[in-house]
């Protein structure tokens, strides 16, 4: 069981990976910092969304990192290639859209449900789901 441990750990591609992501989540505390104008450190290293996204930033370091190690004609490669492109895509498209609706429907529920009493307020959809091109 050690050496799994030492074998997954010591890995070039899945520590380049988690690098690309704690550093992306690292990011997102200077980034909404000077968004909100206050250090939101939970939100920032555990929530989704926002700048830059870390699963872009994972998938990327997972892809460069496996090119560099098996060449860009490997198999290997090729999977890492088109995780990366799924991934960024669906973090632009349908995860962002999911953002778009969230706003609506938010709106929505205060306009037409008067949500000004905690009961609602406390039902609102997550707005903050997807990445703008930017972002990613």
């Amino acid at each position: 069981m050690l050496l799994l441990f030492k074998q997954f750990f010591t890995n070039y591609i899945v520590m380049s990976a988690l690098v690309g992501w704690f550093a992306a989540q690292g990011l997102k505390i200077v980034t909404g910092y000077f968004k909100n104008k206050k250090f939101n450190i939970v939100d920032a290293m555990f929530g989704s969304g926002g700048m830059p996204s870390s699963h872009s930033a994972a998938v990327m370091a997972a892809a460069v990192s496996t090119c560099i190690a098996f060449t860009p004609a490997s198999f290997e490669f090729a999977i890492a290639g088109v995780l990366a492109m799924v991934v960024i895509n669906d973090a632009m498209g349908v995860r962002r859209q999911v953002s778009k609706q969230a706003v609506i429907l938010n709106k929505l529920v205060i306009d037409v449900i008067n949500a000004e009493n905690e009961e609602n307020r406390e039902k609102r959809l997550k707005e903050l789901v997807g990445h703008t091109p930017l972002q990613v």
